[in-house]
């Protein structure tokens, strides 16, 4: 009895760092934003306990209800784009030509930082020099679109560097995933006179549809708190047609130095994740189960 006690004793020790860290950046993080949305405060001065005001008042705000339409438009774009980026990995994990090149051309944006693929991007969607509207006079398009400018269309063109952005981190899980198949299957399934879409879709995609679980999780997730090449390309702009939520958050908490309202928007944001990932799983959960003999 002695020994098993001892044993859990060394084992809460190696176990206590990891949990002081996770404490430290994730839970009481949480639960001072929690703390902060129940107050008044600018940063500087005491803070005044106001208790649900700033959650009530976040339910009537017009602006934070715009912000979320975007970032669930964001979600549902990145939902999308998941279709294209498992088609690309499943080509690629077949037997074509330059498929070590191309694979390491998809990974490329994974190297570059937010702000320097927001960078890049300015410079394409440049309003006269501008690579995309360059080519469109050339075509002999007098006006082409203001694309960061537009209210319209501008959610859209933040998508295409986003979706660029994340390519390569979504085609590799995906590749692997699919390499990670048995190719006893495949070569089952190509003798039996499968056709290359058949196995893709019928042997492939079962296989690895856990994984593609957890990356509609993570493009859900992500998208909704999504901020850094919005903030650099846009600032939310023009007139909050790309508002996103986090973004919101930032500009009511460092701008308006109104540390509480922001506070209440990054719980509220927190608790919209949670809602969603929970529905997601519920929605893909699967009641049928793969016995091994």
């Amino acid at each position: 009895m002695d020994k098993v006690m001892s044993n859990k004793g060394i084992i809460a020790l190696y176990i206590l760092p990891s949990l002081l860290l996770i404490m430290g950046i994730i839970y009481i993080p949480i639960i001072l934003t929690g703390y902060y949305g129940l107050n008044q405060w600018d940063g500087i001065s005491a803070m005044t306990f106001i208790g649900l005001d700033n959650y009530t008042s976040l339910l009537k705000d017009s602006n934070f209800w715009q912000s979320a339409y975007h970032s669930l438009l964001l979600a549902a774009f990145s939902v999308i784009s998941l279709l294209g980026y498992l088609l690309i990995a499943i080509v690629l994990s077949g037997r074509i030509k330059g498929a070590n090149l191309l694979r390491k051309i998809y990974l490329v944006p994974m190297l570059l930082s937010s702000v320097a693929i927001a960078q890049l991007w300015l410079k394409i969607y440049h309003p006269t020099n501008g690579v995309v509207n360059t080519f469109l006079v050339s075509l002999g398009i007098e006006n082409p679109p203001l694309w960061l400018a537009d209210p319209k269309i501008v959610m859209l063109s933040l998508f295409v560097p986003i979706l660029w952005q994340y390519a390569g981190f979504y085609i590799l899980i995906y590749y692997a995933a699919l390499k990670n198949i048995p190719e006893s299957l495949v070569e089952a399934a190509r003798i039996d006179g499968a056709s290359g879409w058949q196995i893709a879709y019928g042997i492939k995609l079962p296989l690895i549809t856990e994984v593609i679980k957890v990356t509609i999780v993570l493009a859900v997730v992500g998208s909704l708190k999504y901020f850094d090449l919005i903030y650099v390309m846009t600032d939310g702009g023009p007139n909050g047609s790309s508002e996103v939520m986090a973004s919101y958050m930032y500009h009511k908490a460092f701008r308006s130095f109104d540390f509480g309202y922001g506070s209440a928007i990054g719980f509220f944001l927190l608790l919209i994740c949670l809602v969603v990932t929970y529905l997601i799983r519920k929605a893909t959960a699967s009641k049928d189960t793969i016995q091994y003999s």
